[in-house]
């Protein structure tokens, strides 16, 4: 089972990570997510552009003492260490979405955790913006309304099949695996329909698809919540 929320939104949640975001990105998802949630160093950022996040969530060993001050009766301090900040605050957000920046484009180790995260915590619906491209962990179907000549990147994280359609080379036929097979550089031929066989492929997208994937997402059906998680 998940831990007990803390925050519970009706509408979708920013969660800002350390790594941190120019303030023209935090503005935009705020724009589309409007609850602002920091994850330990995220705070930071936060702090820094004058914003004040409903909570701050995580294990606090990145959170400088003035955030610390500037937050403090919303401090939500979650000690172990066998997970990370994302990971700490992801579980514990309940929300239609979640627009996750301040965790890719940084440090590769750290980026990889939290892709890790959004494949094992599949029934929380997140969406990480990089520099470049977003990913998501695929739901069990979604409807993509992108323009032909969108790249499409499918990335397994587990063996998984995925139908689909509205792609330019068809994957239904295919058993995708991190160590087999993955689907990198496809393109769409207008609006495409993904139906993966279980969990584990991640989306990739171009950054420019974000609105319409964070619309689409947040309304898909979700995984159920794994086993012990």
């Amino acid at each position: 089972m998940n831990p007990p929320p803390i925050v519970h939104s009706d509408e979708p949640v920013t969660l800002i990570g350390g790594a941190g975001a120019p303030r023209a990105d935090l503005m935009h998802a705020l724009g589309l997510a409007p609850v602002l949630v920091a994850a330990d160093g995220g705070a930071t950022t936060a702090l820094a552009l004058g914003l004040s996040p409903v909570a701050v969530i995580g294990d606090m060993d990145s959170l400088p003492p003035e955030a610390a001050r500037a937050f403090a009766d919303r401090l939500h301090r979650v000690a172990e260490q066998e997970t990370t900040d994302f990971d700490k605050a992801l579980t514990r957000i309940e929300a239609p979405a979640v627009l996750a920046l301040g965790f890719a484009g940084g440090r590769l180790d750290h980026e990889l955790a939290a892709l890790h995260s959004l494949v094992l915590r599949a029934d929380r619906p997140c969406l990480l913006l990089g520099p470049a491209t977003l990913a998501f962990h695929a739901p069990p179907e979604i409807e993509l309304p992108l323009e032909a000549g969108t790249v499409v990147s499918l990335f397994p994280l587990a063996p998984v099949r995925v139908g689909s359609r509205g792609l330019v080379w068809p994957t239904d036929h295919l058993l995708f695996g991190p160590l087999t097979r993955i689907g990198t550089s496809n393109a769409a031929a207008g609006p495409v329909a993904l139906r993966p066989s279980g969990p584990g492929m991640l989306v990739i997208l171009p950054r420019a698809t974000l609105p319409l994937a964070l619309g689409a997402l947040r309304v898909a059906p979700r995984w159920p919540a794994a086993p012990g998680g």
